[in-house]
């Protein structure tokens, strides 16, 4: 197992708080590269994964894009952008909101449904092997977390 000194190769912070920070940052990059790798095997981007998620949880209901982006881990993402490409692959079917002509709404293809439950399974089986923790240690961890952004 590596410690952040060793993975950054530096022994000295100003403080423990530091130090997590830095970690956290750190760690956030890891699991960003270890999801991009595995995501492309299926021809998709971590965002565009996000978004089917998005979209499963409000199956069979549509949601508009706005929605989309407020709920996106990376709220930075460009949701417009990514709803063409989806479109593109057939993972999501998108239609003028009746209410607001200005709106899209938006909602998971059967072919994104049958794409999620494919990486749900390799996705459970790579989570799992990768995070070293106990069920207790991992929502100690997420407990922390929260506490960390609030």
């Amino acid at each position: 197992m590596s410690t952040i000194e060793q993975e950054i190769k530096q022994t000295k912070f100003k403080s423990f708080q530091q130090k997590a920070m830095l970690n956290i940052i750190y760690t956030s990059n890891w699991l960003e590269k270890k999801h991009r790798i595995f995501f492309k095997q299926y021809k998709i981007t971590n965002q565009q994964f996000n978004i089917l998620r998005i979209l499963k949880g409000q199956f069979p209901s549509k949601i508009s894009g706005t929605e989309i982006k407020l709920r996106m881990l990376d709220q930075n993402s460009d949701v417009s952008r990514l709803l063409d490409r989806m479109i593109l692959k057939e993972l999501i079917l998108k239609s003028q909101c009746p209410n607001d002509k200005r709106s899209d709404d938006v909602i998971i293809s059967d072919k994104g449904l049958k794409l999620l439950q494919k990486i749900d399974k390799d996705l459970d089986t790579m989570e799992g092997s990768n995070m070293q923790l106990t069920n207790d240690e991992a929502c100690q961890l997420s407990l922390l977390l929260d506490k960390f952004r609030n």
